[in-house]
């Protein structure tokens, strides 16, 4: 096999926890299938080859599986040691079948992303090209809403100066969390503000996954007046014949797919055509190679893309998106890295920075719990 002539030297690998500013809850929290969250861990690998290139990447796990990641990555990182970095598909599935016998999906995989993204980082730097460059950019930014100030722990009248507030800041749209046990503390709290907002910003709704079928439809029904983007996520993530069956029945269109772990798992999906908008996380099916695999299959139907989180990963991937999609908007990772997303006239702009365009910050080593690094 033909090669670059340049080597895997080392695999450098931290679990990082880190700590939010305060409790999040969304519906899973009041209806009591899980608790505030509180921190967010990551997974971190950093690839360094014998030509002196370097990549990062992370994975991360929100409540549990932060350790497993890890664990399952000091693992396999040595797999990478000597082959040359620039043949990523084909070092995915090395990594992935290195760990087969506990799965192909979840887990298994998000350990891998972090070292997929390593490695795609690394290939972009030495390209001197920023990643949506390497991967072929359709644009330059991407339409961009918040998040991160909608959730349920915030009292409305908070939601709403949060809104004002990302507006203000550039962001294009505004995503509030509903799911509630009372469905009418839902509608008032949409229409709070709707009425706020005004009918020209973009508003999404998400209600991770806490509504029975009659619920969604009869909720999709009354949501419609509001002229939504979407709704998120109103039944459980793998109930694919019910979103599918609300898709057909709203105008409002229906996202979902953030918490599918695989590749097959959004195919099923869209097999069964269960979304209008997709909404995949790279480092949750297992990093950007997968992520490719899958927005060729997304594309190919039409469908609009959305992924969930990590807008610092995201952004690079939905600029490289044949359709218009979105990004979300979400300052938590800010403390990790030394730099921040432009945002302006309600686009995020793709940065110039060769690779992802990210070093890791002082404070994401003070929050390091472990390190590992290859022999």
């Amino acid at each position: 096999m033909m090669t670059s002539g340049d080597r895997v030297a080392r695999v450098r690998l931290s679990s990082v926890r880190l700590p939010l500013d305060a409790p999040v809850s969304d519906a899973k929290v009041l209806t009591g299938r899980q608790r505030p969250m509180t921190e967010i861990a990551f997974l971190f690998a950093e690839i360094v080859s014998e030509q002196g290139h370097e990549g990062m990447g992370f994975a991360y796990s929100k409540r549990a599986g932060g350790p497993g990641q890890y664990a399952h990555a000091k693992e396999i990182a040595n797999d990478l040691v000597g082959e040359d970095p620039n043949d990523i598909a084909r070092l995915w599935d090395k990594l992935c079948w290195a760990g087969a016998s506990v799965g192909r999906s979840g887990l298994a995989v998000q350990a891998i992303a972090a070292l997929d993204l390593a490695l795609w980082d690394m290939k972009a730097r030495r390209a001197a090209l920023p990643l949506a460059k390497l991967l072929g950019a359709h644009r330059d930014s991407v339409r961009c809403y918040n998040t991160s100030g909608g959730f349920l722990h915030t009292p409305v009248e908070q939601a709403l100066e949060n809104a004002t507030a990302a507006l203000e800041r550039g962001i294009g749209g505004v995503k509030i969390k509903v799911g509630q046990p009372d469905t009418r503390a839902d509608l008032a709290r949409v229409r709070a503000v709707r009425e706020h907002l005004g009918d020209h910003v973009p508003l999404m709704v998400d209600a991770n996954q806490q509504w029975d079928r009659p619920t969604a439809a009869r909720m999709g029904r009354a949501l419609e007046e509001h002229g939504l983007v979407w709704i998120e996520e109103p039944l459980d993530a793998y109930d694919h014949a019910g979103h599918a069956a609300l898709a057909a029945a709203l105008d409002t269109p229906i996202a979902t797919g953030e918490m599918l772990t695989s590749v097959a798992e959004h195919a099923e999906l869209i097999r069964a055509r269960g979304a209008d908008v997709l909404q995949p996380d790279a480092p949750r099916i297992g990093g950007i190679t997968p992520f490719l695999r899958l927005a060729a299959l997304a594309g190919h139907e039409r469908l609009q893309l959305a992924p969930h989180f990590a807008m610092e990963v995201h952004l690079h991937l939905a600029a490289a998106y044949p359709l218009e999609p979105w990004v979300e908007h979400f300052e938590w990772l800010e403390p990790l890295f030394e730099e921040r997303m432009e945002i302006r006239d309600g686009r995020m702009l793709v940065p110039e920075r060769p690779g992802l365009g990210l070093t890791l910050s002082e404070r994401a080593a003070g929050w390091t719990a472990e390190r590992f690094e290859t022999p």
